[in-house]
């Protein structure tokens, strides 16, 4: 029996590489994203590999469309092996400057399109009675940043999901697991949103961002993809990916002297 995982936010970036990671690993996929035209080159491409695709267009932050992707995905298939929770959007600038339409862009997408795609698949994948589970969080699901109140609110929750869902689904055969890239070189920046006081504000921090993205610590897609199938593989509870690991671990041991090393780097 050939393998089935389905991935969301795998139009590009990190989804497109755990996509390709998968397909190596001999699975077919079903594969989400907002935009049909780079779903259906994404599909094109690995079902020249030989693989069976199932490009489906769907915005996670709405549950009718959730639904209707999963059913697409067990009618093709029959059954999910694996759901990666990997769209996700990403929100620099001041918490004053963060209007309730974000707050709710970030959280639909963030955690509530996690949200559908897990209460939607659930029952089907309790009644095999096996499967597997990753979100994809980030390294400020672990530790605050400045700037970016909004982002980490949505992975801090996003966390906590994984590792409640863990302990209640462990005895069901289903593990959840979760990953946490750090600053990925890819082109997230396109779904990327920059709040400010003024726009040259705003426009700041999209330039601080790009010239961050240009770093040698920075971690690229496959990083992503490869820490991805691994938790997958080898039913991984956590996974943080590249050097943030470090800071990660830093502010568990020390949660006082990190933050204040990041409240003196706040812009005043």
């Amino acid at each position: 029996m050939v393998n089935h995982v389905l991935i969301t936010g795998a139009s590009q970036g990190a989804g497109k590489a755990t996509a390709l990671r998968f397909a190596q690993g001999g699975w077919e996929w079903t594969h989400a994203a907002r935009n049909r035209e780079r779903l259906d080159t994404v599909a094109q491409t690995f079902q020249a590999m030989g693989r069976q695709a199932l490009a489906v267009p769907t915005d996670v932050g709405d549950a009718q469309q959730v639904t209707q992707l999963i059913e697409k995905a067990l009618d093709t298939y029959g059954r999910v092996d694996a759901l990666i929770n990997n769209a996700g959007i990403c929100l620099t600038g001041p918490a004053v400057n963060t209007s309730l339409d974000d707050w709710h862009q970030i959280l639909d997408t963030n955690l509530w399109g996690c949200i559908h795609t897990i209460q939607a698949l659930l029952p089907a994948m309790l009644a095999q009675g096996s499967g597997t589970i990753i979100n994809v969080g980030s390294f400020g699901g672990k530790m605050p940043l400045p700037q970016m109140t909004a982002y980490c609110t949505s992975k801090y929750a996003l966390t906590g999901l994984t590792e409640s869902l863990r302990i209640e689904l462990a005895s069901e055969g289903i593990h959840v697991g979760i990953v946490h890239p750090g600053v990925i070189n890819s082109d997230f920046l396109e779904r990327a949103m920059f709040r400010g006081k003024s726009d040259q504000e705003a426009s700041e921090r999209q330039q601080q961002m790009q010239q961050t993205l240009q770093s040698s610590w920075v971690s690229q897609p496959e990083d992503i993809a490869e820490a991805v199938w691994k938790a997958v593989k080898q039913q991984q509870a956590e996974v943080v990916v590249g050097p943030v690991a470090i800071a990660t671990e830093l502010n568990r041991l020390f949660p006082q002297l990190t933050q204040w090393a990041l409240a003196s780097r706040r812009p005043r």
